[in-house]
Formats: C-alpha cells, structure tokens, sequence
C-alpha cells in the first residue's frame, strides 16, 4: 500500500521556488538577447560613454557626408600627426551637424560610435597596425540637402529662427537650420566658447531651435482644432458659422483677429483659411475639452517624440476642467501650449502622408572609408495621428489657406501647395513669432517644410516666403 506524502506544502513549495527561479533566469536571457540586439549599440554610444573615446587612439574619426556626397565633417591630419576636425560649411550646418570639441552634440554625438567604427579590409588593418597608423573609421551618409540646407540658411537670413524640411513618406529630413548659429571649427569655437557658453548669453546660438526650441504655436494649431471638430463632426463640420467684426466679444473677455481685421460672414473652412481668431476661439467653446485633450495625446503633444536627436517635449494643458479664458486661448494656439517646429514638422507630414507619420530621420547608412555599405537605416512608420479621410480634409482645409487665404505667397507657384499661417503672440510689447508650416504639391506632397520666424509678425508676410523659396528649391531645379 502506498505510502501518503508526509508533507505535500512544502513538496509544494520548493516546486514554486524552482519554477519561480527557473523564470527569472529565463527573463534574464531573454533580456540579455534583447539588450545586445536592440539596446547595446545605443548604451554604447551614450555620450556619458568615456570608454567610447578611447576608440580615437587607434581609429581616425570618419566623415560626416550630405545625401549627395559632399562632406560636412571630417579629420584632417597634419604632418606633425596633429589631429584638426574641420567642418568644411562653417555654421551652415552647425546645429544639425553638431561639433565635437567641446563635448558632442548633432551627428557629432549620435553617431560617434559609427565614425570611431572601422570596416576597412584586413589587410589594410594589418598594414596600420604594422606601421602603428590608425585605421579611417566609417563614414556616415546623410539624408541632408546641401542646396536645401543653403536656400534656408539665405532665407531666414541674420533673423532668429528655425527651418525644417522632411520628405512626408519617409521622414527623411532633408535640411534643419536654427539661428542664431556658430561656427563648430574648432579655432573659431574655441575663441568663441566663454561667450557661447555664459550664464549672461541671452542668444542661444547653441540652442538647435528647430528640435529644442519652444514656442507658442500660434494659429498653426488651428490644424489640431479643425481635426478635432472633424472628428466631433464628421459629416457637418464646414456646416459651422460665424460673424466676425475683427474682435470677439464674450462675457468678461475678447479675443481680437489679426490687426483686428473683420472677415465678416465664415464658414469653418474660410475661418481657417483667413485664420480668423473670433471663430476659432468661438469654435474652441463647442467642442468636447477632454476628447481634444486626447487628440492632443494623439499627435504626441505631452509625450516623447519618436527621433533620435536631442528634443524639447510640446506641452498642451487644456482639460475638461479648464475655465473658459483658457478654453479660448488654446482654441487658437496661444494659452500655455508650447511646441517645437519639429512637433509641427511631423504633424504636417503626417497629413501629406494620408495620416500616418513616418519616424523623422537624418542617418541614411554607415559607409567604411573605401565606400562600402556597412549598414542600412530604412523608413519606419511611427504609426497613424489620423485617418485617411480626416488627413485629406485637412488637405482640402490647407490648400485654401494658399489659394484664397493667408498663404498668398504660394499661390502664384507653378505647383498647389498646402499649408498653414501663424502668428504667435509671446509677450506684450514685442511683435508676433511668425510660423508657417506646409508642404508640396498638395496633390502629391514630396517635401514638408516648417517655418519659424522669432518676431517676424505676420505669418504670411514673414514665413510663408521662405517655404516657397525651399518648395522651388526642391520642385523645380
């Protein structure tokens, strides 16, 4: 007769014990497969990294090259063995492009692990080594367009500000300027540092503006307010109404149009294209506040944006709580939101790109010093911000904005372009940041640009002719 298990709990519990360790070992390979596939390269390339330097003792740092070839960044080494980064540009791609001498920013930092790498042959390795010469580290190809790169630069001129311009289906980013810049060659930034880099320096040329900076987005957010009614009101949206006499009355409070301007009788979609405060802020009231606190979540505001460059966050702080001032501040891009001209970049490729956004890329492939493909970075969708449908009403809302509306400065082009006028106000006394975001043709858009003009006023006068001339920069040469 068989005999019964004396103690069957703790029989019992040594099994939960093994099984319980038996998991966790699991979840430690399993995690360690994940790390040196997915997590390693980037914890190597922290630029808290110091052992990732020790690379230059016997690697040669690589080039930093345009999409077409043309070198951005490169070492060059005098007879003396005396190493000198030089950046053939000067400041032209300063902020993109980084520098690497006073720490690493821009490519410099993210992709140093890249350009201290070597993938020459080996015997050319064992030649190096023999003759105690470093071997020339990999080169990093660009996705940047060096006339696309020079149109901004001219165009925003000695004023404060950024451009951006993305390819919408890739998300390639094909020129990003900031100013006020500096020169990243080491004899010029090193005179230039203590002033550069003072508590007292209100300038902040070393700022990248176009991913870091932080502004009001003025009536550019009208894009989100319009996709939010949209969304509340699918089939009758441009069934909307308003009067506007130039300022918009309502209890205690006014919202005023551009210099006051009176647009009169409009429908939503001449609301948007005049850019019309009165009906926007009038429209902000009608709409449900937590379902446009979600579509903010949506389009990332409050969250991480997928890019692998140093960035600010966009803030929207509008809830089902919010008093009414506020309810008609945010309605039309003022208020405490703040965004960056990156965030709106996306935003406006995702519409070009029938709602879906493309992760925003500067990193085309890694090349060993002979030019041979070493790795490969693809187009990789984030995901949707909206539907199909909303993004080509959006489309229908943005060209007007060109053809009847604000955005004249497009409409004589021999291409239809889309886009969107801003003027944001940021402190009483000072005159507005001018915004313009848009992209080309808007029956097919290949090109994405967001402009942003500190003080420039308005939007249509100030921004919108520096997207037309990167439009026929890249459209027409």
């Amino acid at each position: 007769m068989k005999k019964a298990d004396p103690n069957p709990n703790a029989n019992r519990n040594i099994m939960i014990i093994t099984y319980a360790i038996l998991a966790i070992f699991l979840g430690m390979i399993a995690y360690f497969v994940y790390f040196l596939q997915v997590e390693s390269e980037d914890v190597i390339n922290n630029s808290y990294n110091a052992r990732l330097d020790s690379f230059s003792d016997r690697i040669l740092r690589g080039r930093i090259l345009s999409s077409d070839g043309q070198s951005l960044a490169e070492t060059q080494t005098a007879e003396d063995g005396t190493e000198t980064r030089v950046y053939p540009f000067g400041s032209l791609f300063a902020h993109v492009v980084g520098h690497s001498t006073k720490g690493k920013t821009g490519l410099e930092s993210q992709g140093n692990f890249y350009l201290l790498s070597s993938h020459v042959n080996l015997l050319e390795q064992i030649v190096n080594e023999i003759s105690d010469q470093k071997n020339p580290g990999d080169d990093i190809v660009t996705t940047l367009d060096v006339g696309l790169q020079q149109t901004a630069y001219a165009a925003l001129g000695d004023r404060k500000g950024a451009v951006i311009a993305l390819e919408p289906d890739t998300g390639k980013i094909l020129a990003m300027v900031s100013k006020p810049d500096y020169d990243p060659n080491p004899a010029s930034l090193d005179a230039a540092w203590p002033g550069l880099s003072s508590s007292e320096n209100t300038e902040g040329q070393l700022l990248n503006r176009a991913t870091q900076g932080l502004y009001p987005p003025g009536s550019v957010f009208k894009i989100v307010t319009a996709l939010e009614a949209i969304e509340e009101y699918p089939d009758n949206y441009l069934d909307y109404m308003f009067d506007c006499s130039g300022i918009f009355y309502i209890d205690d409070y006014s919202i005023r149009c551009y210099h006051g301007t009176a647009h009169g009788s409009q429908n939503l979609a001449q609301a948007f294209a005049n850019s019309c405060n009165g009906a926007f802020a009038n429209l902000g009231l009608n709409l449900n506040r937590d379902r446009m606190y979600s579509l903010a979540g949506r389009l990332l505001f409050n969250s991480d944006l997928p890019l692998g460059m140093s960035y600010s966050r966009s803030t929207y702080n509008m809830t089902g709580e919010s008093d009414e001032w506020e309810i008609l501040q945010t309605s039309i891009g003022q208020g405490t939101t703040q965004v960056s001209p990156m965030h709106i970049a996306m935003i406006t490729s995702s519409i070009a790109n029938g709602g879906t956004l493309m992760k925003p890329y500067v990193l085309d492939r890694v090349q060993s010093a002979a030019g041979e493909e070493v790795k490969k970075f693809l187009p990789e969708a984030y995901g949707s911000l909206m539907t199909a449908d909303e993004a080509a009403k959006l489309n229908d809302l943005m060209t007007l904005v060109v053809t009847e509306g604000t955005g004249s400065a497009l409409r004589d082009a021999s291409y239809q372009a889309a886009g969107k006028t801003g003027s944001a106000e940021f402190e009483t006394g000072k005159e507005t940041h001018a915004w313009f975001t848009g992209y080309a043709p808007a029956e097919d858009p290949q090109i994405a640009v967001t402009v942003i003009v500190e003080e420039g006023g308005s939007g249509g006068r100030a921004a919108a002719p520096i997207a037309r001339q990167m439009f026929d920069q890249y459209l027409l040469r």
